[in-house]
């Protein structure tokens, strides 16, 4: 009896999907920064439910992001920089920074999540959290975010520009 067989997509194939998935993750990323950035001055207008949705929203295009960036990953699709002799140095450390500070980024947001979480479950309510418990965890949210604001804008536009360097002066890696 003769059955289905999955034959392996042709490499041109999965490269046109991988690359349109590189352009996906860039979008989401550029919005997750928007978002961030206007979470930010909603909580100093003390906007705190519009902030929270801005934060919730920044977050889970982050989320997609790294979902698309990993299955880019996956399928292959990496560019590695060609151009100017001149620009390498400046790119590399570029590139590893952005890579160092996107990697402590994860936990930072999480931590940062997690006490805000924590906070409102305390509060019961965005106008409770003034509240002994639920104090704690916000003072313990906005320590979190300290940190967590500045590295995330920073990963976020140094991965924007790393994108537009390897548009210019990037080569898809074979193999």
């Amino acid at each position: 009896m003769g059955g289905w067989t999955l034959a392996p997509a042709p490499a041109a194939y999965t490269a046109r999907v991988a690359a349109i998935i590189n352009q996906w993750a860039v979008i989401t990323i550029v919005l997750s920064g928007i978002a961030l950035s206007i979470g930010v001055v909603l909580i100093r207008r003390g906007n705190r439910e519009a902030h929270m949705r801005a934060m919730i929203v920044a977050s889970a295009l982050a989320t997609l992001f790294l979902v698309l960036y990993l299955t880019r990953l996956g399928l292959g699709y990496e560019k590695k920089y060609v151009g100017p002799d001149g620009w390498r140095g400046a790119y590399f450390a570029l590139l590893i920074s952005h890579i160092l500070l996107a990697a402590a980024n994860l936990p930072l947001a999480l931590g940062a999540l997690w006490n805000a979480w924590k906070g409102l479950k305390s509060a019961g309510n965005l106008g409770n959290i003034a509240a002994p418990p639920a104090r704690t965890y916000f003072d313990r949210h906005r320590a979190w975010v300290r940190w967590t604001v500045p590295v995330w804008l920073y990963v976020a536009v140094t991965g924007w520009i790393i994108y537009l360097v390897l548009g210019r002066y990037g080569e898809v890696v074979k193999g």
